[in-house]
């Protein structure tokens, strides 16, 4: 279940909301299956597509909060009908959660890793897939709708600058990143969306990762920046990336290798990095490391900032 954090905080604070979510999908539509959006009387967060499609499901949403109604399902085809031209096809379910529901998908997520629930009437049983952790994050199957606990990549970024807090931004709304943003100044960790874990200690945070995970390291310090790579180093990370020019990274090299790191292990920590064709602007070069992190690259060397 990818938004779970998202629907807890938003029940917690709105009392009563609806969540829609695109379960089945053929043909050609604008998300896939486990996009999702929570919609109150006022306000709405996610989205399962945009256009048409979102416009009338969070009036709908909206229609069954006042109503009081608890489930719904909505087969729509995405055609003339719609004013829309996909030519695929959606099934979506309307699900009213408040602080009990929320706890029940916790508490099941937490002990089998699958929480399965009926939506439409059967013959009552569960489908085999309902027993299972392992699958789909997102099966309906026979009117049930079964979600499982969803593998998160953890990303650290150490340094909440211009850049750092621009990619934190960038990658904070996708469902399958968990960002920690670390930085001593912790005036620079105010306003930030809540899916965003904090950290006033950088290289703590290095600690405090799992070896799953993928590092950024954008300081406003080159010392930090060498300690943050030694210490990276010393551990298993997923992968790694260092802000800065090609000058820069050759002196870092040097450094690291009188540390007593290899020379394979050290080209592991990739930079610069970034998109140079995007340019130099915080948001350009944050956009070009998250479409890297997306990619499951490295954040490979493309950073051009040539800031020694």
């Amino acid at each position: 279940m990818r938004d779970l954090e998202d629907l807890r905080a938003t029940v917690a604070r709105e009392g009563r909301i609806v969540r829609v979510m695109v379960v089945e999908t053929r043909g050609s539509t604008p998300r896939a299956a486990g996009a999702a959006m929570l919609v109150w009387q006022d306000g709405q967060s996610g989205s399962i597509g945009g256009g048409r499609l979102e416009h009338e499901a969070t009036h709908d949403a909206r229609v069954m909060l006042a109503g009081g109604g608890h489930r719904r399902v909505l087969r729509q085809a995405l055609g003339p009908a719609l004013g829309q031209c996909c030519g695929g096809a959606v099934v979506l379910v309307f699900e009213a959660f408040e602080s009990s529901d929320v706890e029940r998908a916790t508490e099941a997520l937490t002990h089998s890793g699958c929480w399965a629930r009926p939506i439409e009437k059967g013959d009552g049983n569960p489908p085999n897939a309902a027993l299972s952790d392992i699958g789909p994050p997102v099966e309906w199957s026979d009117g049930w709708l079964i979600e499982r606990r969803s593998a998160v990549r953890p990303v650290v970024i150490h340094g909440a600058g211009h850049v750092g807090r621009a990619l934190a931004l960038v990658l904070a709304p996708l469902p399958d990143l968990g960002i920690m943003l670390a930085d001593a100044r912790t005036e620079l960790l105010q306003g930030l969306p809540m899916r965003i874990e904090l950290s006033n200690d950088p290289l703590r945070a290095i600690t405090k990762a799992p070896d799953t995970a993928a590092h950024v390291i954008v300081t406003h310090d080159h010392a930090l920046d060498l300690e943050l790579c030694h210490r990276l180093l010393s551990r298993h990370f997923a992968g790694a990336g260092l802000i800065g020019s090609a000058s820069k990274w050759t002196r870092f090299r040097q450094r690291l290798l009188a540390l007593g790191h290899a020379d394979t292990q050290i080209s592991r920590i990739s930079c610069p990095i970034g998109d140079p064709d995007l340019g130099k602007h915080p948001q350009a070069i944050a956009l070009g490391v998250a479409a890297a992190i997306i990619k499951g690259a490295d954040a490979k060397a493309t950073d051009r900032r040539r800031t020694a």
